[in-house]
């Protein structure tokens, strides 16, 4: 999630309110041009997320989802050819020898790529598409992503940080 906010300045005011009483009205329209302007600047955001330079077209979140989209369409296409081994050997060749010759790093190029390929492929990446988007929606163990991705951060900055005293400081084992 973004971390922007947008905060009132002190003394702007609501924007577009009319005063009671009897006002001069140009005053008041002076004032209300002032306000527009106080309020339309951008207070500085008070956040709790750690800023990630050099993500220039996204966040990091972003990134990894794009990863993850490109990993999901891999786990498709080896669920596909899975089950057309062994109920469609001439499709299932078909699509190997696809997958062979263009590389599953960007799952958008490969699909592309495939609906143009024949006719046979065209109706192997519509099931590919929906493989990806059941796999994603139900099958992908979200919650131990999260888990997992924890874990392995902390025991490789253990392992790195109990690598790093016992070199420096030259403890037998």
């Amino acid at each position: 999630m973004e971390c922007s906010v947008v905060l009132p300045l002190q003394g702007a005011g609501v924007v577009g309110t009319r005063p009671r009483g009897g006002g001069p009205v140009q005053a008041f329209w002076r004032a209300d041009r002032r306000r527009r302007r106080l309020a339309s600047a951008v207070a500085p955001a008070k956040c709790s997320k750690m800023y990630v330079p050099g993500f220039g077209e996204g966040s990091p979140e972003r990134k990894a989802a794009t990863n993850l989209q490109h990993f999901f369409n891999y786990v498709a296409v080896r669920v596909v050819l899975s089950q057309l081994e062994s109920y469609n050997r001439e499709a299932y060749y078909e699509l190997k020898e696809f997958v062979s010759r263009t590389s599953l790093n960007d799952a958008e190029i490969f699909c592309k790529k495939l609906i143009r390929e024949s006719p046979r492929l065209k109706g192997l990446a519509m099931r590919i598409l929906e493989v990806r988007s059941a796999y994603v929606k139900s099958d992908f163990e979200w919650d131990n992503l999260k888990k997992l991705s924890f874990k392995m951060v902390d025991d490789a900055n253990t392992k790195l940080m109990r690598d790093y005293v016992l070199e420096v400081s030259h403890i037998e084992d």
